[in-house]
């Protein structure tokens, strides 16, 4: 039986992470996940107040017609 060939070694550098750069790597994800967050909460929230200022100029708008309507 032939040997199986061996695949060349590779020239590129190895990532070794030491305990410090582990930390640092997931402070940084963890203030990636924070900021993406808070975005997303402020989109949200004004979102919500656009949708409680129009329900609150429908509401004004249909009380405004009720009296054009009683006043003809």
């Amino acid at each position: 039986m032939a040997p199986l060939p061996v695949a060349p070694a590779s020239n590129r550098p190895t990532v070794q992470l030491t305990p410090g750069s582990a930390l640092a790597l997931a402070a940084g994800g963890g203030a990636v996940i924070l900021v993406v967050g808070a975005v997303l909460v402020s989109l949200l929230l004004a979102v919500a107040i656009t949708g409680m200022s129009v329900a609150v100029v429908a509401v004004v708008l249909r009380s405004l017609l009720r009296d054009l309507d009683k006043h003809r």
